[in-house]
């Protein structure tokens, strides 16, 4: 889980600026290095559901189906904005809600989300776009690398995300193509190129033991909760 930048206590203080009539959604948000639409997040938040919201917690937040179906109805009814209706319901992003929108949308079951260590143990779970797979680089790098959190949001596996985010991080969009199927083989190629893919293969070798020791330090996280 992506710790968080600001106390609860902080936070409650900006609410309270806003409430209190000393500025504006952009002055409070500006003097206090802030987004306007995060400051307005944390308002209807406070006042749908109290000051107790921005207590933090420990692990991912859990959403059973009958949540994510009555969130979701919300929506289509215009009850609220995704941004309104997350903060409404305590979901963490509006983009979380979006994601459940777009599976009712193509008649795909919402599932019941209750993350435990498969979430990190877990194959690929789907095939991916070029584009899908940019945008869930920066979901993760915006969320302050929340490797298992971006997982749940976009049904992907966490070892994908981090590579993902690997590859983005090294050489940009260009870093997330598919070139499987597509290169020569170690035959058809010179002998500088061959040792730079075994150079290239020694270093993924390295980072995939350091993701392996990571993954099991998570597993036992979890299984110390």
């Amino acid at each position: 889980m992506a710790k968080r930048k600001h106390s609860p206590e902080w936070m409650l203080a900006r609410v309270n600026e806003y409430l209190s009539g000393r500025g504006s959604y952009e002055s409070i948000a500006t003097a206090n290095g802030i987004g306007a639409k995060t400051l307005h997040r944390w308002v209807t938040k406070y006042l749908s559901l109290g000051p107790l919201v921005f207590q933090e917690t420990k692990g991912n937040k859990r959403y059973t189906k009958g949540f994510k179906l009555m969130c979701v109805e919300a929506y289509i009814k215009g009850e609220g904005s995704l941004e309104e209706l997350a903060a409404r319901y305590n979901i963490s992003w509006g983009c979380v809600l979006m994601e459940w929108v777009k599976k009712y949308n193509a008649n795909m079951e919402l599932k019941d989300y209750d993350p435990k260590r498969e979430v990190y143990m877990a194959e690929a779970r789907r095939k991916t776009s070029i584009e899908e797979r940019i945008e869930i680089a920066n979901y993760c790098i915006e969320h302050g690398l929340d490797y298992k959190g971006t997982a749940s949001v976009y049904d992907v596996s966490y070892s994908q995300v981090y590579s993902w985010v690997r590859k983005y991080k090294e050489a940009g969009e260009g870093g997330l193509v598919d070139r499987r199927g597509k290169h020569k083989t170690d035959d058809e190629v010179d002998e500088l190129e061959r040792l730079r893919r075994e150079n290239r293969r020694l270093k993924r070798q390295l980072e995939e033991r350091d993701m392996a020791v990571e993954l099991l330090k998570k597993v036992k996280e979890f299984e110390g909760m």
